[in-house]
């Protein structure tokens, strides 16, 4: 969607980095599967961002990027947009987090329960991944990426 106006590819650029920080935060879903598929790189390029989604730091990053950039109304719309899209995806890989050990605890008595968590912490993983590439792929080539729900929360968040 590209009715707001043009983009310039540095709007483009800024507009792709934020999705980095959900696919770094779902690297500990992955890291099995990663290692087991032998792309081992793909953990060493993410990793270093990961340190942005952690603790008090992750916190202070998610504030500063909802407030300098998401409410920014100087900022150009695409770039919003992606920041805003970005968090969300983030907050709901944060809920995941701390949902899935309680589900995990609570039904640890069942048989099987790893390769049930394995197999959840894998999909999280490749959901939150795919959503990443989609994401960086469409703010590259200046395209609003469109995902359902999301983006209609976003939009109608943002002025």
């Amino acid at each position: 969607m590209s009715w707001r106006g043009s983009t310039s590819p540095s709007d483009r650029i800024f507009a792709s980095l934020p999705y980095l920080l959900p696919m770094a935060a779902s690297l500990g879903y992955g890291i099995t599967l990663l290692s087991q598929l032998g792309l081992g790189a793909v953990i060493q390029i993410l990793a270093p961002i990961n340190f942005l989604n952690s603790g008090f730091i992750g916190l202070a990053v998610f504030i500063a990027l909802f407030a300098l950039v998401v409410n920014n109304t100087n900022i150009s719309h695409f770039i919003r947009f992606n920041v805003f899209q970005a968090l969300l995806v983030g907050i709901i890989l944060s809920l995941f987090s701390l949902v899935l050990p309680l589900l995990v605890n609570m039904f640890a008595f069942l048989p099987g329960i790893d390769v049930i968590q394995q197999t959840l912490g894998n999909t999280i993983f490749l959901g939150i991944f795919a959503f990443g590439i989609y994401g960086i792929v469409q703010s590259l080539l200046g395209r609003y990426a469109e995902v359902p729900t999301i983006s209609e929360v976003v939009y109608s968040q943002l002025r």
